[in-house]
């Protein structure tokens, strides 16, 4: 994956910027040591690294603004980072960049009962939200796999989802209010502790714009009562494809599961090894999850069940009390770590209709005996948000090469029977370079000239999301 070569000039600069941000930034705040930036050289997409130039860690917005004041002063780039989760790259540096991390600002500055949110500093992990409000019998909705780990600010730049989006949706759904520090260093407030905000909606504009906008400091969240109870069915076949059907006819009654997840039969076998969760030996399973009273639930779950029937299922399990839930998800919770024991793997992100699932299934699979990398699934059925991991060894001379080109044909497919290219990992540098496949140069024109409004000098977050030469000529264009 192309990166741009390193600016002389910015490198030249680094002694004086060191200086500037030591005098407006705490004393540990700022990191030029390479043995410490290396720390910060890759995101989980760790098949691209690049140690950064410096690296700061505020932890109030007021120092943020400072920090940016002074590289947009420089021309210096900047790269904010949540947590590091990214599975897109979309924290990774460039040699002339400096990395504005947020982990250190992870407090809870208000919570309201009444009024159904709270408001955090984005450092704080997704997680921890609920932690803060769960004795008070709310929760916050959005659940990425990665949700111990990963902080409110990568969800709110990659609009992160989860097991539960189906019925609570995305982070643009449940994000009330935002403050950003902008490039220049300007704070701004958008949103709020409201329904809706009078104007444009520049709050659903920066949700999911990867850090080419601005550095969200604070976020205001939505918090919804826990539900009375909540229990899922386990339903095992004999091919994906089937597996497939079923979550088309799922969804064609009418139902609304809190949740559809998906595996098939290479990740199920590295689950279970992993973790010993009792899943059954098939191709693929559904964990369908519903929620509400124990009728409710029962009613619910029997429904889905016979549909299920007509599939001819090698197991159907329902779920009968809280210990057998956790066993249920304990193999689906543990499914990336456990791939990664067992080899090198891309995760990708492309979304599809639902009802094209059968045929998607079949096509990654034969692209999969093609290319001679195996492709696990895993994903969350339910919105045909899709999680191929392609398999391959980091160390076998061109197999990155080789995973890199599998993977640019299931995106292409996901944009070919109706979907896109991304649904909450974000296109970072992984798909920047498909980006024309899925968007006509109009098209990719508006989206830059956004970035030209809030960021005329594109510092922010270098090398992502529009591919090179077009961002290049963009902005040649431009001056």
């Amino acid at each position: 994956m192309d990166m741009p070569a390193p600016d002389p000039a910015i490198l030249s600069r680094k002694a004086e910027l060191v200086a500037r941000l030591d005098a407006v930034l705490p004393r540990d705040a700022v990191i030029t040591d390479p043995a410490e930036t290396r720390a910060y050289e890759c995101d989980a997409l760790t098949a691209y690294r690049c140690p950064p130039m410096a690296v700061v860690l505020p932890t109030t917005t007021e120092e943020v603004s400072a920090a940016l004041k002074v590289c947009h002063e420089l021309g210096v780039p900047v790269v904010p980072r949540g947590a590091g989760t990214s599975l897109a790259g979309g924290a990774l540096p460039t040699a002339d960049s400096v990395i504005l991390g947020v982990a250190r600002m992870n407090a809870v500055i208000e919570v309201d009962y009444d009024n159904r949110f709270v408001r955090v500093q984005t450092g704080r992990t997704n997680l921890s939200v609920t932690g803060a409000v769960e004795e008070d019998g709310f929760f916050y909705a959005p659940d990425p796999s990665s949700q111990l780990a990963c902080a409110i600010a990568g969800n709110i730049a990659m609009n992160s989802g989860g097991a539960h989006c189906l019925k609570y949706g995305v982070t643009t759904n449940n994000l009330m209010g935002v403050r950003m520090v902008q490039m220049d260093g300007t704070v701004v407030d958008l949103g709020g502790a409201h329904l809706d905000a009078a104007g444009y909606d520049l709050l659903g504009l920066i949700c999911g714009s990867e850090g080419q906008l601005g550095v969200v400091t604070e976020a205001t969240l939505r918090i919804l009562h826990k539900p009375e109870g909540a229990r899922p069915v386990l339903i095992g076949f004999d091919s994906s494809e089937v597996a497939g059907a079923c979550v088309s006819d799922i969804i064609r009654a009418g139902l609304l599961p809190v949740a559809i997840e998906f595996m098939d039969r290479p990740c199920i076998r590295a689950t279970e090894d992993f973790s010993g969760a009792g899943y059954p030996d098939c191709e693929a399973l559904l964990i369908v999850e519903v929620e509400g009273s124990e009728a409710e639930i029962d009613e619910q779950l029997e429904t889905i069940s016979e549909i299920a029937r007509r599939h001819n299922p090698v197991e159907l399990r329902q779920s009968r009390s809280d210990e057998e839930s956790a066993r249920i998800w304990l193999g689906r919770k543990s499914a990336f770590g456990a791939m990664g024991r067992i080899a090198d793997y891309m995760c990708l992100d492309g979304t599809i209709p639902v009802s094209r699932l059968p045929e998607v299934l079949r096509r990654i699979g034969e692209m999969s005996r093609e290319y001679g990398l195996e492709v696990a699934n895993v994903f969350h059925a339910g919105d045909g948000n899709m999680h191929p991991l392609i398999l391959y060894d980091a160390n076998a001379p061109g197999e990155l090469e080789k995973c890199e080109a599998l993977g640019a044909e299931i995106l292409k497919l996901c944009v070919e029977v109706g979907g896109c290219l991304t649904g909450e990992h974000g296109v970072g540098i992984e798909k920047r370079d498909l980006m024309g496949y899925q968007y006509a140069p109009p098209d990719l024109a508006a989206q830059m000239a956004v970035k030209d409004v809030f960021d005329p000098k594109w510092l922010l977050n270098p090398a992502k999301v529009f591919p090179l030469a077009t961002a290049q000529a963009h902005r040649t264009a431009a001056e």
